[in-house]
């Protein structure tokens, strides 16, 4: 199974089907006005060279771990510089990947991008207007599969229906190329944007060394409107030692102390008192929904979100903790620790609508709780965690340390061996989001993407159904272990899917959940029962809210000595948040 892990695709919702056209090697790479293997483009001058090259680090981190690791793979060429904003065709991706490549590093990739250019919405253009005959703005379907399968390099005719189904925006059977440029244009901006905040976000990938260059920022960027970034440190439980604290995330930790002098705490007064649980709370309307924190290659905390909906105006009390598997009593889990919170958020039409509603605040035993009024309508549930907790593991060595996985039988067949077995289970208890014991198409849905990148789409689930023991269209705890099994005497008792699985889930070698914590939210009604779906991450949504809870507490205090740069500070029971808005007025 090939492993993507990107948590900000190619595309947003509004243009997932553009998405998929841009995601192949073939994506109107005949439509191309320039050859592929052009005159690369003359030196730029300092500055303009500062933000290309910043486009290639955001670029090659959007497709790969590290700054260090290699394009391996023609495939993998194709996705890097799709990531970039380019559209290769087969001539070009052959050219820079010949019979005797082996592997490409980060210098290649940059010396490639100087050589292919992006595909602009005006050259698209007048290649589309090239077909339309009537010159009334559409293609019909006949006119794009003449062209598509009689020039270039030509598609077959399941290739020609997949893409004028995805680019019949309309559904009136005809194309309106127009509107299709200006999406396909946009789903690459809005890719290379994503790339640049998540490198922005990230301090510690800013410092890496790329290639045979060193970063610093374009001159550009310090004429931004307003930017903020937020520091998070987690207070320590009594219990723990203060070597443990040490497990904070060392950009985190680096830019909190650069601030120390500067960042004035609130006092202890300003701290929420202590919710304590309703009366007759067994009486109250109650659902809940488990899930599970990740620790990403970037070292940023992941998790699903959840839809709220209430039919009425209601008391609520709302608790989310982390959660205990039970299948190795012998081993007490290292994660109920972390620190804990939920945000709670309106669910307006669009992500700029949504407000931030409550969020936890206090901790009773064990839990971290709110408890309200919520109106009528729809919420956003946003699990956070600081990750303080959650340390990313080195990946070294692990070949001198792995469990065994798959073993042969007396009999000479293979099987899975009990460590795997119970791992298994804990994986599978983790991913019933909704604790009936079995797997819907949705939530396993959410573990191949986890884990593979890949969806399961109903006629596999169907086959799944066909081969893997099932229970009303849902896979069981059995089936689940087929399905591994089925995995493993796949690759004749090779375990490196079955790993890529497991580090995907947060264990190391020794099959010890070490960069994962998962987590359960518990949310009663007074008055009406709740009704909760899980959904994909938002990490805009969520530090939208994480922000607001800041601002909205305290006044800010200027830094010392810069009197743009505004420090706001919120100091709960169990965190500390700091957040610093740089407020430059546009040059």
């Amino acid at each position: 199974m090939e492993v993507v892990r990107t948590h900000q695709d190619m595309a947003n919702s509004n243009s997932g089907g553009v998405a998929k056209m841009l995601s192949a090697p073939w994506s109107f790479c005949f439509l191309s006005n320039s050859p592929s293997d052009s005159n690369c483009e003359p030196s730029r001058p300092s500055d303009e060279d500062e933000v290309f090259y910043m486009q290639c680090r955001a670029a090659y981190l959007a497709v790969f771990r590290s700054s260090l690791a290699n394009i391996s793979s023609k495939q993998q060429l194709c996705r890097v510089l799709q990531q970039a904003g380019r559209n290769p065709s087969h001539a070009t991706l052959n050219k820079y990947w010949t019979s005797r490549t082996s592997k490409l590093n980060f210098d290649d990739f940059c010396e490639i991008l100087k050589c292919e250019r992006k595909t602009e919405e005006a050259e698209l253009m007048r290649a589309f207007r090239k077909l339309d005959v009537k010159c009334d703005g559409y293609i019909t379907h006949s006119v794009l599969e003449k062209a598509l399968t009689s020039r270039g390099e030509k598609m077959t005719a399941e290739e020609v229906n997949a893409v004028f189904s995805l680019a019949d925006i309309n559904r009136d059977g005809k194309l309106d190329y127009a509107e299709f440029c200006r999406r396909l244009v946009s789903t690459v901006e809005q890719s290379q944007t994503a790339a640049l905040e998540k490198l922005e976000a990230d301090a510690k990938l800013k410092r890496q060394n790329f290639g045979s260059q060193l970063y610093s920022p374009p001159k550009s960027s310090v004429a931004s409107a307003s930017s903020v970034s937020v520091v998070q440190h987690a207070e320590s439980d009594s219990t723990v030692k203060k070597d443990s604290q040490s497990s904070s995330r060392p950009s985190a930790r680096s830019r909190r102390s650069s601030l120390s002098n500067s960042i004035t705490m609130t006092s202890s007064s300003s701290k929420a008192g202590k919710v304590l649980e309703p009366p007759g709370l067994q009486e109250w309307h109650h659902s809940y929904m488990k899930g599970c924190f990740f620790v990403e290659d970037n070292g940023s905390i992941s998790s699903l979100q959840y839809h709220l909906h209430l039919s009425e105006t209601t008391s609520v009390y709302l608790t989310i903790q982390p959660l205990s598997l039970s299948h190795r009593p012998d081993k007490p889990p290292t994660w109920m620790n972390v620190d804990t919170a939920l945000f709670v958020m309106s669910a307006g039409e669009t992500k700029e609508d949504s407000a931030l509603v409550c969020f936890t605040e206090s901790k009773d035993k064990g839990k971290y709780v709110w408890k309200g009024e919520l109106n009528a309508g729809s919420y956003h549930l946003l699990p956070f965690s600081t990750g303080c907790r959650l340390k990313q593991q080195s990946k070294n060595n692990f070949s001198d340390k792995s469990v065994e996985l798959v073993y042969k039988t007396d009999t000479g067949e293979l099987d899975l061996t009990s460590e795997l077995r119970e791992v298994l289970s804990e994986i599978f208890e983790v991913i019933d989001l909704d604790g009936n014991g079995l797997l819907s198409l949705e939530e396993y849905n959410f573990f191949e993407l986890r884990t593979s990148g890949e969806k399961c789409d109903k006629d596999a689930w169907t086959v799944c159904k066909e081969n893997f023991d099932m229970r009303k269209n849902q896979l069981t705890r059995q089936g689940f272990m087929e399905l591994n099994m089925m995995e493993a005497t796949e690759k004749d008792g090779d375990p490196a899917d079955l790993w890529v699985s497991l580090e995907s889930m947060g264990y190391n070698h020794m099959l010890e959940l070490v960069e994962a914590c998962p987590f359960q939210i518990d949310v009663y009604c007074e008055g009406t029962q709740p009704s909760m779906q899980p959904l994909s991450m938002d990490s805009k949504l969520l530090n939208q809210a994480l922000q607001k809870s800041i601002t909205s507490r305290f006044g800010a205090k200027a830094l010392r000595g810069h009197d743009n740069v505004f420090i706001y500070t919120y100091r709960g029971d169990h965190r500390i948040s700091s957040l610093i808005a740089n407020k430059v007025s546009v040059i």
